[in-house]
């Protein structure tokens, strides 16, 4: 019995038969689609371009820049590429309508809003922002680009929010450097998080429940501080060396002094303490070989950070159930309570982000550039993200699952990838001691 006659194959091959008919519908849906947005490009050529611009995204160029695109569309390079580079249209206006029809068509109000940054490795110095930075795609530091994401993950699918390029402050003091690559006046230096923060405010009109995000934004105390002004319930992943406080720890006499308060430990340390009748087992949703499954351990604690002790959060700690578990150190906050299934399902929809970007750089060139300037690289990813959009549609209309991923079931049905954190290890905890979160 050869594989192709195997029951399994026989139903993928039937799941990935194409008719003509079907391409034919791509083609008129892609024309209906793009009509909402190309009244947003001022003038008939760069309408024409844009449409150029989306299809060649999602045709089958092995390198999906505007050369190439070009050459396929026969048409000039050097008009696709000013438009793409240098263009005189409003990307935020296209990302504003993008965010309209994301929510027309995925609005939810459980939705999860994602943030997460993403690096591009670029030779040479002359890129906008480009500098030795720690690089996630190559697992290092090296000469790269880095972008702050959010995405949103919703029952029927996830989809691109925003997006929004990291200028380092090397970059930023330097703005003769900047004029050059055509950065506005208005843009100085913010950390990462306080990026992460213009694009939720901007993406404040989606229906959501949880924000979530890495580590490297989740200890970041201001970070936090500031969704719990606005109100936003999250749950963010911390490192491994994050002081917590168990505020449900039996307290010890001290003497006439009173008595004293737990004291703060390493999240690691404090979960080394906890009996084994502490974990709940938790069904994330159902999988290829039946439901996905989590444990986590939930408590009530005080972080400590330079010095500073924060107010109440929720410190929830998710192991996956798999051959060799993965453990995640999360803090989650709402303003009302929530049950600690809901914070473990919003948590696994963090990786949503990673199926969204992976998608974006497999699918339709999101890291397929050459333009150096700010503009360029800004509309470049607002062209990447309504191709992507297109696709997510597309799939709703074909009723086909939007994961992004065709694998095994275990960690990248769970967490939406297999690219994840070594066994109770952030990555940005190494074995070695370092200092708490900042």
């Amino acid at each position: 019995m050869s594989l192709l006659d195997r029951p399994e194959a026989q139903e993928l091959l039937e799941n990935a038969s194409v008719g003509s008919q079907t391409v034919r519908g791509c083609a008129d849906h892609l024309t209906r689609f793009l009509a909402r947005y190309l009244p947003l490009f001022g003038r008939v050529e760069q309408r024409q371009h844009a449409r150029l611009a989306v299809e060649g995204r999602l045709g089958g160029l092995e390198r999906k820049t505007t050369e190439p695109m070009a050459r396929e569309a026969n048409v000039p390079r050097r008009g696709l590429q000013r438009f793409v580079g240098a263009g005189q249209w409003d990307d935020e206006a296209v990302m504003a309508e993008l965010r309209r029809q994301v929510v027309e068509e995925l609005g939810d109000a459980n939705g999860v809003l994602i943030i997460d940054p993403s690096s591009f490795p670029k030779k040479g110095n002359e890129s906008c922002g480009v500098q030795r930075q720690w690089c996630g795609r190559l697992g290092k530091t090296d000469n790269c680009q880095v972008g702050v994401f959010l995405s949103y993950a919703a029952a029927k699918g996830h989809a691109p929010l925003d997006r929004c390029l990291y200028l380092p402050k090397s970059w930023a003091k330097d703005r003769k450097r900047c004029k050059k690559c055509y950065v506005p006046d208005r843009v100085k230096y913010q950390a990462k998080w306080r990026i992460a923060l213009d694009l939720l405010r901007r993406s404040q009109a989606v229906p959501h429940a949880w924000v979530t995000a890495d580590d490297e934004f989740g200890r970041v105390a201001e970070f936090r501080q500031a969704l719990r002004k606005k109100g936003e319930a999250y749950v963010l992943d911390v490192p491994c060396n994050t002081l917590v406080r168990d505020l449900n720890e039996p307290v010890r006499r001290r003497g006439r002094k009173g008595r004293r308060k737990p004291p703060f430990r390493r999240v690691d340390a404090w979960l080394k303490r906890q009996p084994d009748n502490r974990w709940k087992d938790f069904e994330i949703r159902a999988g290829t070989k039946g439901p996905l499954r989590a444990k986590a351990i939930r408590a009530h604690v005080q972080t400590r950070t330079k010095g500073r002790v924060g107010p109440e959060e929720c410190l929830l700690v998710i192991r996956t159930l798999e051959a060799t578990p993965r453990t995640y150190y999360t803090l989650a906050w709402s303003a009302a309570t929530r049950p600690t299934a809901e914070i473990v399902r919003a948590h696994s929809d963090r990786h949503r982000v990673e199926e969204t970007l992976q998608e974006g750089k497999g699918e339709v060139g999101l890291a397929h550039y050459e333009v150096r300037s700010w503009t360029g690289w800004h509309h470049h990813m607002t062209l990447c993200f309504l191709a992507l959009l297109f696709l997510v549609l597309e799939r709703l209309r074909l009723g086909k699952k939007n994961t992004g991923h065709h694998g095994l079931p275990g960690a990248g049905d769970l967490h939406g990838t297999t690219a994840s954190p070594p066994t109770d290890l952030c990555r940005n905890c190494p074995e070695s001691e370092r200092s708490p979160a900042a």
